[in-house]
């Protein structure tokens, strides 16, 4: 809960002291991950007021553990969630015009192993079957990519699907497994940075509705008599009474809901585990496109170039504890097996791991036998007020970082409902945070980049643009950019770390290296690098010599023992 003086976090902590002075506030979203920052930014959109407060970082949990796609759902066709895959598709597509300095399209390959294998059992999964999975076979995968063309022409701004034979695929790709008999090419998106997106929804959000507030690292401790009351990590408790409240807690809704007086059994969750390889070799074979693929065991694995590194993922296994989640020995070595079998004249070793990271994805409570056959939709169940309990809870069940802004819409209309209110403006073509005014093509970005007036080169001004969007502006006129670099990370200036600890909500080091940057997932962070951030982050924050030491340790721990950095 930093004091900021960014444009867009203007005033924060003035704005909380404000809401909790008065102690009212229309909506409460508790949980700060892409769903309850989605919201956030709709709600306020609408004129109602919001306070959204999240136990950690903004957008720390399952929302920092994605595949990093933005995609249609190609394989719940064969379940026949037409309706998810429909929506799937289609914010897609918007998101690929709302945030294009984050999402870009992913040219997307299935190798094919089989002509005509998976006919019968996808119709007995299409019809409630709770089969095993099995091989998918060209015809079937051709149908499927026929439907999913069909999905996604709404707004449409990719080419349509090809497939090719075993002799022309293999000259494209020499990589891959020379038991193939075709493959597939169709086209989904990829999101490069979706911890700042996130960020810049919640920021969206109080550049809107002057009367809405934020907080991180802030624990809600009680639920009574209609007031929440709030710890925050640092500061004095506070209270507030809203007229509804939404439970965005992901992974701990069900726990939050107990807290809240609304005990419920809502989540199900499976474990999904990443890691990123050193791999020059792979990346340069891939040329930008994703391997989508069958493992040995059915589940669906992929590998694509993420920031130069060789993304890998994703396991899928029933799992219920996101506090202590992490990549296991055994999901390393499976999805390094995967990948072996797939690609096998290359080397897949441990020692070429860079980076893991691991979450809990929010599912519904299911007893299916198979965590794939889960469903991804979302919903939305109402605890109505009671005796005890004078405000309405909403529980965001479900869903996936693709129909965040579709599903936000659909909550927000109801709250609008309850409070008796009509929705002013649509989110469908709202441009979030550095997607604004940005340069559409080629010639666009050349002219924006030299009409711009930073003092910086352009080159400098360019990299910061695709990190950035036009928030770069910003950025680059903060100390003219002028201070120097990082002592290894030489993509990253000072003074561009100085501006994000100031405008950017940061409370800890390990919020800079994780999610307002991609220094620990790009693999370049060294630990001159997190002595050099922290001292920057101690100058703007007033941080003492023993807390820079500690917060250097807690972020070396962090990074060593769960995403097994190797740390110079």
């Amino acid at each position: 809960m930093s004091p900021t003086d960014g444009a867009g976090a203007e005033n924060a902590a003035g704005r909380l002291a404000a809401m909790a002075g008065t102690g009212e506030v229309d909506v409460v979203i508790l949980g700060a991950g892409i769903n309850g920052a989605g919201l956030f930014r709709d709600l306020c959109a609408q004129g109602v007021s919001c306070l959204i407060v999240d136990k950690a970082d903004f957008g720390s949990g399952t929302s920092a553990a994605p595949s990093r796609l933005i995609h249609g759902g190609l394989k719940y066709l064969e379940t026949g969630e037409f309706g998810l895959v429909a929506q799937s598709t289609l914010e897609r597509n918007l998101l690929l015009k709302t945030a294009p300095h984050y999402v870009s399209p992913l040219p997307t390959v299935i190798p094919i192993f089989s002509w005509s294998k998976g006919m019968l059992a996808a119709l007995r999964t299409l019809f409630g079957s709770t089969s095993a999975p099995r091989s998918r076979g060209a015809i079937l995968i051709k149908i499927g990519l026929m439907i999913y063309d069909f999905y996604g022409s709404r707004n449409q701004v990719m080419p349509r699907h090809r497939m090719v034979g075993r002799r022309q695929a293999l000259s494209e790709m020499p990589a891959l497994n020379p038991s193939i008999v075709a493959t597939g090419t169709y086209y989904d998106a990829k999101v490069s940075h979706p911890e700042r997106l996130v960020l810049e929804l919640i920021l969206d959000g109080l550049q809107a509705n002057a009367a809405s507030a934020s907080a991180n690292y802030t624990t809600l401790v009680t639920s009574a008599d209609g007031v929440l009351t709030f710890q925050p990590e640092n500061g004095g408790a506070f209270s507030v009474r809203p007229k509804l409240v939404v439970n965005a807690a992901g992974p701990w809704i069900d726990d939050v809901n107990a807290l809240l007086g609304a005990p419920s059994k809502m989540i199900g969750g499976t474990k999904g585990s990443h890691i990123l390889l050193q791999h020059d070799e792979l990346v340069k074979s891939l040329a930008g496109r994703m391997l989508y693929f069958e493992a040995d065991d059915g589940r669906i694995c992929l590998v694509y170039d993420y920031l130069g590194l060789a993304l890998v993922g994703s396991t899928d296994i029933k799992a219920d504890n996101p506090d202590e989640v992490r990549c296991e020995p055994d999901e390393v070595e499976y999805l390094l097996e995967s990948v072996r079998t797939l690609l096998p004249g290359m080397a897949f070793e441990r020692d070429q791991i860079v980076y893991a990271y691991s979450g809990i994805r929010p599912l519904p409570a299911s007893d299916a036998a198979l965590p794939g056959l889960i469903s991804r939709d979302h919903s939305a169940p109402v605890a109505e007020p009671d005796r005890d309990r004078p405000f309405a809870v909403i529980s965001l069940v479900g869903g996936k970082w693709t129909t965040f802004r579709g599903f936000a819409e659909e909550v927000a209309n109801a709250i609008l409902d309850r409070l008796q209110r009509s929705r002013k403006v649509t989110t469908q073509s709202m441009p979030i945070g550095g997607g604004k005014d940005f340069p559409a093509n080629a010639a666009a970005r050349t002219d924006w980049l030299a009409r711009a007036e930073t003092g910086i080169e352009e080159r400098r001004l360019d990299q910061l643009l695709s990190r950035y969007g036009t928030k770069a502006l910003e950025i680059a006129r903060h100390g003219l950019d002028g201070v120097g670099h990082l002592p290894d990370s030489d993509g990253y200036s000072k003074s561009e770390i100085d501006y994000i600890v100031r405008n950017e909500f940061v409370e800890h080091l390990a919020d800079i290296v994780m999610r307002r940057s991609t220094l620990a997932i790009g693999g370049t962070l060294t630990c001159r690098d997190l002595q050099e951030i922290a001292a920057i982050a101690g100058r703007a924050l007033g941080w003492s010599a023993k807390r820079i030491a500690q917060e250097v340790e807690a972020a070396v721990v962090e990074l060593e023992g769960r995403n097994l950095m190797r740390l110079d």
